[in-house]
């Protein structure tokens, strides 16, 4: 390992510090680092040229990572600084040796599936993201009920009439979408979670999709003229009626070092209250 980029989430108190202390420890190492300052608005940057990105924030700042890493193949190291941890599993009192193991290729990883959304307006793509969490498809904040007409795998799948939809990962089943009723899935399968937002019809339930097929959504003509999506909750972008969104799974995925099921699923006991009651 030659070079790591440590991203600084700076909105925490203690990612400064402990980004000079793991900043000392690398460079005792041989290994040249460079400091990232991210306020949580970052755009998309180059990561080229990294063997190794550690992440000194929460959930956020591991999916600003992981967006700019898994083009080039560069797993994440996640110190977790946030409330919840359920991707930034590294703990900041064992940064040092577990990143000690690291260097030593004696840590476990994961592989997590990202979407890939495009927007298509009359066949020209106008944008497109990568997402390790969700996207979202909305109108104008407040009460605004929007159409939209729904296809998986050029199969039509509902017409929906609501609130907006949120298209999850099963690493983002967690977080929006199990907030607005979706089912959480284990980290490791290979499926979209569709979530309909406040349905205008009862019978719109969130269903589980797999990622080999193509999520296709039209905008269709509603009350408000105001839609947009926004993907890992990134700066909105704003579309237009007839305005076709295609959401496919990414063809890499991101290695997220210190991840495993165990950990995934004592989150959920303990961040979440899953178990329903007192663990032994």
């Amino acid at each position: 390992m030659k070079k790591v980029l440590v991203i600084v989430n700076i909105s925490k108190d203690e990612s400064l510090s402990l980004a000079e202390k793991i900043d000392r420890f690398l460079k005792n190492q041989g290994i040249e680092t460079v400091l990232y300052d991210f306020d949580g608005f970052a755009g998309e940057v180059s990561f080229s040229g990294y063997d190794l990105v550690i992440t000194l924030g929460g959930d956020g700042t591991v999916l600003f990572a992981a967006r700019n890493a898994v083009p080039e193949e560069i797993p994440v190291f996640p110190v977790n600084l946030g409330q919840f941890g359920f991707i930034a599993s590294v703990q900041p009192e064992a940064w040092q040796p577990t990143l000690e193991a690291c260097l030593k290729n004696q840590v476990v990883s994961e592989e997590r599936s990202l979407l890939l959304l495009k927007v298509f307006r009359k066949s020209e793509c106008v944008y497109s993201s990568l997402g390790l969490n969700d996207a979202v498809i909305f109108g104008r904040p407040g009460a605004s009920t929007i159409s939209l007409d729904v296809q998986y795998d050029k199969l039509p799948l509902c017409k929906l009439k609501s609130d907006g939809v949120i298209i999850a990962t099963p690493t983002g089943s967690t977080a929006y979408s199990a907030a607005a009723g979706g089912p959480i899935l284990s980290p490791t399968l290979n499926a979209f979670v569709f979530t309909p937002l406040n349905a205008f019809s009862l019978s719109s339930r969130p269903i589980v999709l797999g990622m080999e097929g193509k999520i296709e959504i039209t905008v269709g003509k509603s009350r408000t003229k105001y839609y947009f999506v926004s993907v890992d909750g990134q700066e909105a972008f704003s579309l237009n009626v007839d305005d076709r969104i295609e959401v496919t799974q990414f063809d890499k995925k991101v290695k997220l070092l210190c991840a495993t099921e165990e950990q995934f699923y004592s989150a959920l006991r303990s961040k979440l209250n899953w178990s329903g009651g007192p663990y032994a």
